[in-house]
């Protein structure tokens, strides 16, 4: 069990995509790749600003008149296109393994992701992340995503935490006020993809997660 330092953070809910593997810019690429086949550019600043919204890909196909049955089709093209990626694409963050292993050693941790659980197995067949975790969250586990407060609510229940004890960790506006909903202090990662979003309302701001273990000892 990990060694209890008594008033600092407990528990660390991590987000996935962007936090602990490097996988965003790839997802982008997997959409604009499927809409590319019927002929439509996918605008990366606007994506940005519908991924916010808990929008994403399909918001600009809309726009554009394209009928709900071909974006059910075109999402299946997406999908097998990021997959794809994910087996063939360098997705690794530098130093995550490394930071995880020593935090081990004073919280809890799970992963809370809005990836589906086919994405997030393809990517962890051959890491070492999921050895740290007491548990993982994918989109399956919970009815209402990100900015909604459920997926890290579900977290803490699953913890038995409170919202003080634990954590967030997240590199997106979307992520970080879902952690804000549910009343969890959250530590914004750089992340290049994300890096002009809004987190006036984060409580940390880290460039890599290494900088997490002063957080959680309060020695920053």
């Amino acid at each position: 069990m990990p060694e209890r330092v008594k008033g600092v953070k407990k528990y660390i809910l991590f987000d996935h995509d962007g936090v602990l593997a490097d996988t965003e810019f790839w997802y982008y690429k997997s959409g604009e790749r499927a809409l590319a086949d019927i002929g439509l550019t996918l605008d990366k600043d606007q994506y940005l600003r519908d991924m916010n919204q808990g929008l994403g890909t399909w918001a600009q196909a809309r726009t554009a008149g394209i009928d709900e049955q071909t974006i059910r089709r075109l999402r299946e093209v997406r999908d097998d296109y990021y997959q794809e990626y994910l087996r063939t694409q360098p997705i690794e963050i530098e130093g995550v393994v490394e930071s995880l292993a020593e935090l081990s050693k004073y919280v809890r941790m799970a992963i809370v992701t809005t990836a589906k659980r086919a994405d997030f197995e393809v990517i962890h067949e051959r890491r070492q992340i999921r050895q740290f975790m007491d548990f993982v969250l994918v989109r399956e586990d919970y009815k209402l995503a990100k900015p909604h407060p459920e997926p890290y609510l579900t977290g803490l229940r699953r913890f038995g935490a409170a919202k003080e004890e634990a954590l967030v960790v997240e590199d997106s506006s979307r992520g970080l006020s879902s952690a804000v909903a549910a009343g969890i202090d959250c530590a914004i990662v750089y992340n290049d993809f994300t890096k002009a979003h809004d987190f006036s309302q984060a409580k940390y701001r880290i460039e890599t997660l290494n900088e997490l273990k002063g957080i959680i000892l309060n020695v920053t």
